[in-house]
């Protein structure tokens, strides 16, 4: 049996941060390494949690970088390869340059299992890497497994091994149940996700024994390991269970996704950032441009310095005019228009307020 490593990939946002938490406390026997791609455009609160977290697991993350000979700042060394072309929503460079290529390369040949922290009220998967040598898993959702091992496991010529595995491990009932389902082809009427999701309805654990034994019959990483406690986990975490897991554990939630008090004309509002990463995200929303000059003017600065030669952050909108007294009003009045239509959230993180777009920025895209 080859060794199989396990890896979980710090971004400095909340949910990798859980995920790293409830799986050291429910699965102690996984030997996990933690890593952090470094841009050198964090937060210092980004730093605060990697520490809170080494403090709380006992051990350090690895701190990576994808430039590491050079004298220059990681996100200034990639900006100059690329001519100056700032990273967007459609060129996500600084994603592959800074993040998924120091972290292929930390984990080279080796059968790799990679834990990622998309929870079980998201509908996406991220930027994963695709090397053969990797797979993903998400403990976090009912659904466990990459679309990857899904696509492949459940594909028509695998029917009758599918049933035959499926005859070995249980009762008459659920056997009963859960052959009749795989025995369903896939076709327009019956395509995979209803009949995932009818697997899954019948029993998480029981499809995902039988998804782990036919891996066992291919290369994939985790068919060279003899046992996979997370098939027995049932668990379903949404982004609640996530703020209890930072608080109850002690470690606590990053101080950039608190609420600040801001006031527009007599009336008092908030703002915060949704995401971690660097801090100047272009994902970012203007209300958190704004929450970034108000509250680290050097960093927006920075940030502003970089919009020359035609290139800017947001594709509508320059830094420069964004921070304009009439604009930030502007900014500011809609952020209260909507904080009025999710005037039911008690949350004293804004990103019940704010449209959550964690694990779209370049710092959380594939882990």
């Amino acid at each position: 049996m080859k060794k199989v490593r396990h890896v979980l990939g710090i971004s400095g946002g909340k949910d990798s941060a859980a995920l790293a938490i409830y799986l050291h406390d429910k699965y102690p026997q996984l030997d996990i390494d933690y890593y952090f791609c470094e841009t050198d455009k964090e937060l210092d609160e980004t730093y605060k949690l990697i520490e809170n977290l080494e403090v709380y697991f006992g051990k350090k993350i690895t701190k990576l970088k994808a430039a590491k000979d050079s004298p220059e700042d990681q996100f200034d060394h990639f900006l100059k390869l690329y001519g100056g072309f700032l990273p967007s929503a459609n060129a996500r460079w600084c994603t592959r340059a800074m993040k998924l290529e120091p972290f292929e390369n930390y984990v080279g040949s080796d059968p790799t299992i990679s834990y990622v922290g998309i929870r079980g009220d998201e509908d996406r998967e991220g930027y994963i890497s695709h090397k053969e040598n990797i797979q993903s898993i998400f403990p976090f959702r009912k659904n466990i497994w990459s679309g990857e091992i899904i696509n492949n496991t459940l594909r028509n010529n695998n029917i009758e091994l599918l049933k035959d595995i499926c005859s070995q491990f249980f009762s008459n009932d659920k056997n009963s149940s859960l052959i009749k389902i795989f025995e369903t082809p896939l076709s327009f009427q019956y395509d995979q996700n209803r009949k995932l999701n009818d697997l899954l309805t019948v029993s998480i654990s029981g499809f995902n024994k039988i998804v782990f034994e036919y891996l066992k019959t291919t290369e994939f990483p985790i068919s060279f390991l003899e046992d996979f406690p997370l098939i027995e986990n049932e668990d379903v975490l949404v982004r609640e269970d996530i703020f209890k897991i930072l608080e109850q554990s002690g470690v606590g939630v990053p101080e950039y996704y608190k609420k600040v008090e801001f006031e527009l004309n007599g009336e008092k509002g908030f703002y915060s950032r949704s995401r971690s990463g660097c801090y100047f995200c272009f994902f970012q929303q203007k209300i958190e441009w704004i929450w970034l000059y108000e509250n680290h003017r050097e960093l927006f600065e920075k940030a502003m310095s970089y919009e020359k030669d035609g290139y800017s952050w947001m594709q509508d909108e320059k830094l420069v005019d964004i921070i304009k007294p009439d604009r930030i009003k502007q900014i500011k009045s809609d952020q209260l228009k909507r904080a009025v239509r999710n005037s039911n959230s008690k949350s004293p993180f804004l990103i019940d307020v704010l449209q959550e777009a964690e694990g779209e920025g370049c710092a959380a895209c594939f882990i």
